[in-house]
């Protein structure tokens, strides 16, 4: 005996595919929408990741970062994207026993991405229309699926097949059974049998109801349809939003950037400044590989020919630059090593490149700086926010306006068209990426992004070194070893490099020669190596005479602190 009932998978796992795909199509709408806008941080998925690095505590930043250096943003949409599979599959199973709670789940998601959306620095009203309309499409889609769903309604009786109406068999005073002769159903040949089974107060006891739309079943090719149907409206708008925003790429402009020459070149980098020692970081970093830590999700694309810099505050004649006047000031160039606050002892995050630039402080000096300024508040394209001590781009040092890197524009990644380099300060209080906005003001009046997440308001790199070659659990052959590593004090400069040998005495090392003070320094030194587990140490001195300190201390509030160490084990 054949069921009528559809068979399928379970009724929990169709609702959780309905709302995957529901949210897949109200992302794939909202994208879109930010596409044809041209307004990616108006993307949902977007929004609401900017919005969790904001309210992200330092703890946990300095954690990512730590574990996954410049993957920490990839790291971060590949959580959002987890989490937000796991909401539609809430609002797939929600929407089952009535399809309005799935219906409100979808609005919650909009409103949420609405409300990121506009909490941006550079928001405008028109950013929450993206979540809105995704929402109304996920809506809409969930809606559908669920009709798709519904099994088709069971077919009526024909008229011709229906049976008329007919006496219960009676039983007579002798005892037999007398049959109505009243036809059945027009056409008496049928007989008492098909009298008595159109009969259903006859039917079996133990005989199942049939289920509401039992005998019907689920339209398949509607419910194929209707998927394919959202997975396509999916799918065209997220690559269609991809594509609209990639309008906005300004890499080929880039490309077609001719940068003039400077009136002030860096000089050759001294040979001997590149340690030959195979494993050894190079001394000069290349684009690609120079270290990137920022908050944004997707890089700011800024047109040149459309940007301009707003010098203003505490000035006697505030001024404002194109990209045009800013090319025809004189142009220098400078090898400058930048470094994270959020460095670990031992850490990558530096890098060290030959930046071509404008001069900040003739600048400065030019539009009249009044009495009582501290601070240069900057402000890139998207709203992010920096702090730098007024004192440290006025006292000479090379703090500069920079329009190219190792010998080429800005890269995007790196603040194309113009950006912020200021020797010896960490990044977040000196190299504000995509700058559009100088304000000269004072620390009590204005405040910056990390300084009110309890970072320090000035901020001067420490001294800092560390164990390049070998690397950590290194297994080594006993006998000569090179140990070779970086140590930077960038506007000081380094003075001395020691290194020590488990609990051994501490031992000058060879420094490379350097262009200037505002790079790092490399060093190397021959150790002669005993079979055994070793601890290599290493400490740096700069030419104010100040030693690394040997205290571990984290990267909060003005950078890290301790001597690098690495284990090996020579056979």
């Amino acid at each position: 005996m054949t069921s009528d009932r559809a068979t399928g998978p379970p009724q929990w796992v169709t609702a959780a595919v309905r709302g995957l795909l529901a949210a897949a199509a109200a992302m794939g709408t909202a994208e879109l929408a930010a596409g044809a806008l041209g307004r990616a941080t108006a993307s949902p998925i977007l929004a609401i990741g900017a919005g969790f690095i904001d309210l992200t505590p330092v703890w946990l930043k300095d954690f990512a970062i730590r574990t996954f250096g410049s993957n920490d943003k990839t790291v971060l949409l590949i959580g959002l994207g987890a989490g937000i599979t796991i909401a539609a599959l809430v609002i797939g199973l929600l929407s089952t026993p009535r399809l309005v709670f799935g219906l409100i789940g979808l609005a919650a998601f909009g409103t949420v991405g609405g409300t990121a959306a506009l909490t941006r620095p550079v928001a405008e009203p028109i950013d929450a229309l993206p979540s809105a309309v995704g929402a109304l499409a996920g809506m809409a889609a969930l809606a559908l699926l669920a009709r798709s769903v519904r099994p088709k309604p069971r077919p009526k009786p024909h008229p011709r097949h229906r049976a008329s109406p007919i006496r219960h068999p009676e039983t007579t005073a002798k005892g037999k059974v007398a049959h109505s002769t009243a036809p059945l159903g027009g056409d008496q040949a049928t007989g008492p049998r098909s009298e008595w089974k159109n009969w259903p107060e006859h039917r079996s006891k133990d005989a199942p109801e049939p289920a509401p739309g039992a005998g019907a079943g689920i339209d398949r090719r509607r419910v194929l349809l209707t998927g394919a149907g959202v997975v396509g409206v999916a799918a065209v708008g997220g690559i269609g939003g991809r594509a609209l925003l990639r309008r906005e790429n300004v890499s080929k402009i880039r490309t077609r950037l001719r940068l003039p020459a400077p009136v002030s070149q860096a000089g050759p980098v001294p040979a001997g400044a590149q340690v030959r020692v195979p494993g050894m970081t190079p001394f000069r970093t290349s684009n690609a590989d120079f270290y990137r830590v920022d908050t944004a999700l997707v890089l700011p694309q800024v047109d040149p020919r459309d940007w301009t810099l707003r010098i203003h505050g505490m000035l006697a004649h505030p001024v404002e630059l194109t990209f045009d006047d800013l090319l025809r000031q004189p142009l220098i160039e400078r090898d400058i090593s930048l470094s994270c606050v959020s460095n670990q002892v031992g850490g990558v995050l530096a890098g060290n490149a030959r930046w071509l630039g404008v001069p900040l402080a003739p600048l400065l000096r030019r539009a009249g700086v009044r009495p009582g300024a501290d601070q240069i508040l900057s402000r890139s394209s998207d709203g992010m926010t920096l702090s730098t001590p007024l004192e440290s781009v006025l006292d000479g040092r090379d703090a500069l306006l920079a329009v190219g890197m190792n010998g080429e524009p800005l890269p995007v990644a790196h603040g194309f068209p113009a950006r912020m380099v200021v020797p010896g300060l960490y990044g977040y209080v000196s190299a504000t990426k995509w700058v559009v906005d100088l304000k000269v003001t004072r620390f009590a009046t204005d405040q910056a992004y990390w300084t009110k997440r309890g970072y320090a308001e000035r901020a001067p790199v420490k001294t800092f070194s560390r164990i390049d070659v070998p690397k950590p659990f290194a297994r080594l052959t006993a006998g000569p070893i090179a140990v070779a590593g970086t140590a930077w004090a960038q506007h000081r400069g380094i003075d001395a490099v020691e290194w020590q040998v488990d609990d051994g005495p501490w031992r000058p090392a060879r420094l490379a020669p350097v262009p200037g003070i505002d790079t790092w320094r490399q060093w190397v030194a021959e150790w002669d190596a005993l079979p055994g587990s070793h601890t290599l140490r290493v400490r740096a001195t700069d030419k104010t005479g100040t030693t690394q300190p040997e205290h571990r201390s984290p990267p909060v509030p003005d950078g890290a602190t301790g001597w690098h160490s690495v284990v090996v084990t020579v056979t």
